[in-house]
């Protein structure tokens, strides 16, 4: 998962920013960040959206980190 951490590296973001702006658990989110614990479908478009990301860069599927253009929900 060091995709997940390099990628909120580098926008500045701590893990408790990433618990403040997903609300996944600080401990649960270290746990992801490490491959100790694997995130449900919502957890993951929380954390795309909170790193303005695709859901496909998260999971290895591409190397493009520009998010895919989003409905207006």
């Amino acid at each position: 998962m060091s995709r997940l951490r390099d990628l909120r590296k580098e926008r500045g973001f701590t893990q408790v920013k990433m618990q403040m702006l997903t609300g996944i658990d600080q401990s649960d989110y270290s746990k992801i960040e490490r491959g100790t614990r694997y995130y449900t479908f919502e957890q993951c478009v929380k954390i795309a959206k909170a790193l303005d990301t695709s859901m496909d860069y998260l999971a290895g599927l591409t190397d493009e980190k520009k998010p895919y253009p989003r409905s207006k929900e």
